[in-house]
């Protein structure tokens, strides 16, 4: 426990904590105290998840396992800023609980292919950027900035206020994202790969796309879809 501790204290880029359920001592409290303002997210699980992660000896974990990141975490503000400084067109992906690791890894591939600045994602329920997460991106996960947000809404507030159009790619909706003016400051929404992009996002959105389709299957894996969006992009923006 001590050791997650000092990486905290450090920042160390740490993913996720777990903390067993029921703790109650002076170095939990201490560790407690090290998350207190610290963007990292921690949930409680029972002793029997952290067994079957780590083994039976408790020494292994003393109630509690750091998962740390494999790539350093930036804020939003400071690279939007630093987008705008060069003279760019920005072009920001907001990930909206994209949770399949595999599928993280191919979206940040083409992300850093089609000249995104960076991608957003939330501080809960999105994929552990992990060693799988990175080679699927064949690297781009170590050359292409990721921010991690506590609260996308007021994300995505930010950025409507700095100028960003916010588009949000779905299926249920009647614009065909090759009618959307890619050729403005954008920041682009792609939704989990169950339940699409939560409804308080798209409400705050300013257009709302969709991949036109001509097969019997009605939906695309989100890493296709996030590639053909982003290369309309860079098309238009050509």
């Amino acid at each position: 426990m001590r050791a997650v501790i000092e990486a905290i204290d450090v920042d160390k880029a740490i993913d996720k904590i777990l903390l067993q359920k029921g703790l109650s001592n002076d170095l939990f409290n201490q560790l407690r105290q090290a998350l207190k303002g610290k963007d990292i997210p921690y949930q409680f699980v029972p002793p029997e998840k952290l067994r079957r992660i780590v083994g039976d000896n408790e020494k292994n974990h003393q109630g509690v396992v750091a998962y740390l990141a494999e790539v350093i975490y930036h804020e939003t503000e400071e690279l939007l800023t630093k987008v705008f400084e060069k003279g760019k067109m920005p072009l920001v992906l907001i990930l909206d609980r994209i949770t399949d690791v595999r599928n993280f890894g191919a979206i940040a591939r083409s992300a850093e292919c089609a000249g995104v600045n960076f991608i957003i994602i939330p501080s809960r329920g999105a994929a552990q950027i992990n060693a799988d997460a990175v080679k699927t991106s064949a690297g781009a996960l170590h050359r292409i900035a990721v921010c991690r947000e506590e609260n996308l809404k007021n994300t995505i507030e930010f950025l409507k206020e700095s100028g960003l159009q916010i588009v949000a790619c779905h299926e249920k909706t009647d614009t065909n994202v090759y009618e959307a003016d890619f050729k403005k400051p954008t920041a682009i929404i792609m939704g989990s790969e169950e339940n699409g992009i939560s409804g308080e996002y798209l409400k705050r959105s300013d257009v709302q796309v969709k991949i036109p389709m001509s097969g019997s299957i009605a939906s695309l894996n989100v890493s296709v879809a996030t590639g053909i969006v982003l290369f309309e992009v860079v098309k238009q923006r050509l």
